[in-house]
Order: C-alpha cells, then sequence, then structure tokens
C-alpha cells in the first residue's frame, strides 16, 4: 500500500514539473531603458528566489498563471504573471525619480494604504518572514520560562524565511520612497523654487530629504527646507548630483 502512494506522488510530482517551462528575461530602467543588475527575482508560488546577472538577464523554470516579483535598491518593486509570453521583461520605475505630475486628494491612496494593501496581497512572504513568538512565555512542561518557537526558527533559519525576510525590506524601503514622494512633489517644489523640467528633476535628486524628517516636519518645515535647499543649489547646482549611469558596452 506504502509504495502504491510513494508511487501515485511521484507521477504527480512528475506531472506538476511537467507543467513547467524555461524562460529567460531581462530587467530594465523603465525611463533610461539601460539594463538593471543585482535584480532579486521571487517566484510567489514556489517562495524560491534568486539574483539577474550582471547584463540584467536571468533564467528560471515557471508554469502559467505564476507571478514574480522584481526588487532592487533604489526602484519600485514590481510583478508580472505568467502566460504564455516566450520572454519575460520587467521594466523597474526609480523611486528617485518624480513623476510629471503628483494630485495627492481624497481619491489618491496614501503609501501607508498602498503598504497595507502590499501586505494583504502577499500575505504569505510576511508570514514566512516573521520571526515573531520567537521566544513565547511558558513552556510545555509547564513550569514557565522561555520556549523556543518551532515554526519561528525555521523561518529564521531556513532559506525561504530569508528570502522572504529579503523582500519585507525591499517592500518597507519602497514604502518609505513613497512617503517622501508622498510629501515633497513635484508641484510643491515647483510652487516654492520655480523650477522646470529638468532642473526641478536635477534639484529634487540632489536634495532629496529623509524619510524620518518627512515623517515629522509641518508643512512649514518642509517648505523652509526646501527654500535652504534651493538658495545651496543656486550657489552650486552639481553639488550633489549623481553620476550618469554608464552606456553598456556593444
Amino acid at each position: 500500500m506504502k509504495r502504491s502512494i510513494f508511487i501515485l506522488l511521484l507521477f504527480i510530482a512528475a506531472g506538476v514539473a511537467a507543467q513547467e517551462r524555461p524562460v529567460e528575461g531581462i530587467v530594465f530602467d523603465r525611463d533610461s531603458k539601460q539594463r538593471i543588475s543585482r535584480v532579486y527575482i521571487y517566484n510567489l508560488r514556489t517562495h524560491k528566489g534568486f539574483y539577474n546577472n550582471i547584463k540584467g538577464e536571468f533564467a528560471t523554470k515557471v508554469s502559467a498563471g505564476d507571478t514574480l516579483l522584481a526588487a532592487a535598491e533604489g526602484y519600485h518593486v514590481d510583478t508580472l504573471t505568467i502566460r504564455s509570453q516566450p520572454a519575460i521583461l520587467f521594466y523597474l520605475r526609480r523611486t528617485a525619480i518624480q513623476l510629471r505630475q503628483v494630485t495627492i486628494s481624497d481619491t489618491v491612496r496614501s503609501p501607508r494604504d498602498r503598504l497595507k494593501q502590499i501586505q494583504r496581497d502577499f500575505k504569505d512572504i510576511y508570514r514566512k518572514g516573521d520571526p515573531q513568538e520567537l521566544l513565547p512565555v511558558g513552556g510545555s512542561n509547564g513550569m514557565g520560562g522561555a520556549g523556543l518557537g518551532i515554526d519561528a526558527l525555521y523561518s529564521l533559519l531556513s532559506k525561504e524565511g530569508k528570502n522572504a525576510r529579503y523582500l519585507q525590506e525591499i517592500i518597507e524601503r519602497d514604502y518609505r520612497e513613497s512617503m517622501i514622494s508622498y510629501r515633497y512633489n513635484r508641484s510643491l517644489v515647483k510652487n516654492v523654487t520655480g523650477l522646470n523640467d529638468e532642473q526641478l528633476d536635477d534639484f529634487m535628486q540632489q536634495y532629496r530629504p529623509s524619510y524620518y524628517f518627512v515623517l515629522e516636519a509641518s508643512d512649514y518645515n518642509l517648505i523652509k527646507f526646501i527654500k535652504e535647499s534651493y538658495r545651496q543649489y543656486q550657489k552650486n547646482p552639481g553639488a550633489y548630483r549623481l553620476p550618469p549611469l554608464k552606456e553598456e558596452k556593444k
């Protein structure tokens, strides 16, 4: 009987594997169209992740309906659902580049609301990467003291748990960048400085405030920060300018 069950499980596993197919992909910067390396690709079905290579390329096995998540420092997290496409192309948007128009109203979800939605959508990632109750009070022997949660220990030590926690960090970082952009937006900075187009983008990238400052600053303090930063910008427009991305050698 056990042998029959074992053979049946082998056939089921083989059937699942047969549905998977190899696929290749590339990750691009959405604005510059240059390739991005050091991007973490994570399959929400298999809970396995890996990095793409220095050319921005990757290869993996997928099944129809799989959702792949791409995350990289300095970029917003993006997802893509596998259908029948022969190749996977991700176009990631930088967190430090502002949208051409930012409208804040009651109908626009705040970064906190978006974070809550992401946590609901990817609740499995948070479950697998959550080390809570690592030291629950009270042991099974009834003598009290600190006990060790087995599930929490597995989450801390397993590769799957590490992958999930890494994605949590990226999602949280993406939330912080969105919170900065929510208050330090293009419309506000333009009204305070009078800058436009490329000069406005250049100024905002060089004098982007920190998450904790934006979190605590009043509207008055934020405008004061912009004015003081603009005075510095006028004295030296390239003081904090980032170097341009290197062109890919052909």
